[in-house]
């Protein structure tokens, strides 16, 4: 019995209306056709808790929600169109040449393009116009659904051998590409439909290669002033040293050498390499230690920074230094004088909820070798305990003071300290492991994930909980942690190569409970189709001290 074609589809939810519209319709149509124009484009939708082109066909009753700049999912559509048009560019003026995605700087991400010879500044201004050029003409930007098969023969014949890497741990039967011009490639997000709704970008010459920076959230021009990051393009560049000598720099890399049984020789060298940075790091305090009192260690959320700390102190100790930890947390001012933030909530993470006076006395006096009283602090109570239950502290001669938290590298909390006493670290998970040539893991994305599995595994969060709360945690590090990277006197990147294959593991079984209805599943669902890139890798072989451990279990280490 032959099934009648549907020929329209009721209760298409869009602004709070219900409309009827031709089945198997554009998503982009429906939304064009009853949505007034409004000061953003739309380039893209959310359409049954997923982000998706706008040429994804309704099929069903389905709630739509328009998708432009003014939300994240809008930023991410728009860098990767962006991104794709670079490429196209990129093989007008240089065809063959192999173009490689890096770290994220400048509100931006850095490539590099090898071509024969050294990347110019011309070449810069090149890549430029001939991207404003495709930008004019409004190239449509096309997605194509083919089978395994024939997608591997389309990267062959384009020499492509990371994304065949990728392909050959692909299960499904058929492969999204997109093509913007002539160049093909896997349909990892969605994009927008043509090249004309990309009208603001910049390119930025960063030797050996260039930054394409992108308009801030919300706010399309003008461009702010790019900043260079010395140390963050450093640690990138050394960062991805590694990975060469390791000859991993993408997922289908990672996936090939854990196949063929290699993750325990990988992950000791990946530690080893963390071992021995740590190491260089305690040296570089124990030769400044006649004049080095204080060291403080900051980054963002999820970074390991407590881990980190822990293996420091251990590598002090062997080059005859006694650290000793101040924690800032009993240092807090009392709840009724915390400040608060835009919604009326208390900013806990505001460098003004510490009770800066009273810090910077204790480390004046402890480093001049007095006894302090140090506070004590009641989480429940949120009071600051009678000073009767305060604690006596000394730094003795030999002893180092070490301070772990977010505002390590602001001045403000350790003013009352000589520069040239202090020893600042900055920590944070900068991965430099693509997931192909053209497509970058994002350095967020990989916190995101070790805090997904620590707050469900040991803090009892459900990851619907902890990706509500991720958008607050952002935006408090952009304001408290990141403007003050480029202050500190040396970067530690707590990336392990392998750590997302372990991840997977915990990862895909707690996002696997958000429940599809929840407002967090649109994020879920990304990770999700993330994670799945990755072939499991066992934690049999991860080490008691490793950083990793701190979010999966397992630690040498005590943690509170």
């Amino acid at each position: 019995m032959t099934e009648t074609p549907r020929k329209t589809v009721k209760n298409v939810r869009l602004n709070a209306k219900d409309y009827e519209v031709p089945y198997r319709t554009p998503v982009g149509e429906v939304i064009r056709d009853h949505t007034a124009t409004g000061a953003y484009a739309v380039l893209a939708a959310i359409v049954q808790q997923r982000c998706v082109d706008l040429s994804f066909p309704i099929c069903a009753p389905t709630t739509i929600v328009p998708v432009d700049y003014t939300m994240r999912e809008g930023v991410l559509v728009y860098r990767h169109t962006a991104s794709l048009i670079l490429l196209e560019a990129v093989r007008r003026i240089f065809p063959g040449a192999r173009v490689t995605i890096g770290q994220a700087m400048g509100n931006g991400y850095f490539y590099e393009v090898r071509h024969g010879r050294e990347f110019t500044p011309a070449d810069r201004t090149r890549l430029d116009e001939t991207m404003r050029q495709i930008v004019k003409a409004d190239l449509p930007i096309r997605t194509e659904m083919v089978s395994l098969n024939e997608a591997r023969q389309i990267f062959q014949d384009n020499g492509f051998k990371d994304k065949l890497r990728l392909l050959q741990t692909w299960w499904e039967p058929f492969v999204p590409i997109v093509y913007c011009g002539d160049v093909p490639e896997l349909h990892h997000s969605p994009v927008a439909p043509s090249t004309g709704y990309i009208k603001h970008f910049e390119l930025v010459y960063q030797e050996p290669g260039l930054v394409l920076r992108f308009p801030p959230r919300g706010k399309p021009q003008p461009m702010r002033p790019y900043q260079d990051t010395p140390k963050l393009f450093q640690v990138y560049r050394e960062t991805r040293r590694w990975n060469e000598i390791l000859q991993i720099e993408d997922v289908g890399q990672l996936n090939e050498m854990t196949i063929r049984g290699g993750s325990v020789e990988l992950t000791r060298i990946a530690e080893g390499m963390h071992e021995k940075k740590i190491a260089q790091i305690a040296d570089q305090i124990s030769g400044m230690a006649n004049r080095v009192r204080l060291v403080t260690i900051a980054g963002p959320s999820a970074s390991g920074k407590t881990t980190f700390s822990k293996r420091l102190s251990l590598q002090l100790l062997v080059d005859g230094i006694t650290p000793v930890a101040l924690s800032t947390d009993n240092f807090y001012v009392n709840r009724a004088d915390t400040p608060l933030d835009e919604r009326g909530n208390y900013d806990f993470e505001s460098i003004e909820a510490i009770d800066l006076g009273l810090f910077n006395d204790t480390l004046e006096k402890l480093l001049k070798g007095e006894e302090v009283l140090t506070p004590r602090y009641d989480f429940q109570t949120g009071m600051r305990r009678p000073k009767d239950k305060w604690l006596p502290m000394r730094l003795e001669p030999g002893q180092m003071l070490v301070v772990e938290g977010i505002h390590g590298l602001n001045n403000r909390l350790t003013e009352a300290v000589g520069d040239d006493q202090k020893f600042k670290i900055y920590v944070s998970a900068l991965t430099q492991l693509c997931i192909d040539d053209h497509n970058r893991i994002f350095t967020s994305d990989a916190r995101f994930l070790r805090r997904i599995v620590r707050d469900r595994l040991f803090r009892g969060y459900a990851a619907a909980t902890t990706i509500e709360t991720w958008p607050r945690v952002r935006k408090g590090e952009m304001r408290n942690i990141f403007p003050y990277q480029e202050q500190c006197d040396v970067m530690f990147n707590s990336s392990l190569v392998y750590e997302q294959a372990v991840l997977r593991t915990y990862a895909e079984r707690f996002l696997l409970e958000v429940p599809q209805d929840h407002p967090s599943f649109v994020d879920a669902y990304r990770l999700l189709k993330f994670v799945e890139y990755f072939v499991p890798m066992f934690d049999d072989s991860v080490p008691q001290i490793s950083i990793l451990r701190e979010f999966i279990g397992g630690s040498g280490f005590k943690y509170k």
